[in-house]
């Protein structure tokens, strides 16, 4: 009885707490640990910038995006507004390929759908800075025309994380 109350209790709590809110629609899951210590602090501003170099399979998304998306709705879910989650994700190396457009990668004869395309403008719709490394891009023969809309091309990788760990910014590498 002692633990279906406080099974029920804690449920509540969840239900009636801003855990359910996403910054990052349909991806980016978690499971709420109301309890656990180190929970997001709303007066907090989070800078932080993802390296992401690590690609997968063809047919799922990135693991590094889907980690932008976890860190972004966890804050969201803890109560920081979008001014407070200043969140940058640049990507190069085997994750390059990753920002292409759907017609982009089916050009390239990896499948009808980029699984990354609807991730991409759900981060940036969630306030998500894309970026992608003009190197790696080079590299891959890409073309500014083949990345999914609103992907920032930056010089170089290197200069990103450097300028961002500059200002401030916590790096979270892959």
């Amino acid at each position: 009885m002692k633990t279906l109350l406080l099974a029920l209790t804690l449920a509540a709590s969840v239900a009636a707490s801003p855990s359910f809110a996403q910054a990052v629609s349909g991806f980016g899951g978690f499971k709420p640990l109301p309890e656990a210590g180190e929970q997001p602090d709303p007066s907090r501003v989070y800078q932080v910038i993802f390296d992401v170099s690590q690609g997968g399979p063809d047919d799922k998304v990135l693991k590094g995006l889907d980690r932008v998306a976890r860190l972004a709705n966890m804050l969201a879910a803890g109560g920081v507004d979008a001014d407070h989650r200043q969140i940058v994700v640049v990507l190069h190396g085997a994750a390059t390929l990753g920002v292409l457009s759907d017609a982009a990668w089916a050009a390239r004869g990896k499948g009808d759908i980029n699984p990354n395309s609807a991730l991409i403008r759900a981060l940036i719709a969630g306030g998500v800075q894309v970026r992608l490394c003009g190197q790696a891009m080079a590299g891959a023969g890409i073309t500014p025309a083949e990345l999914e809309p609103g992907v920032t091309v930056d010089l170089a990788a290197l200069m990103t994380v450097i300028h961002h760990q500059q200002a401030g910014y916590a790096l979270v590498v892959n």
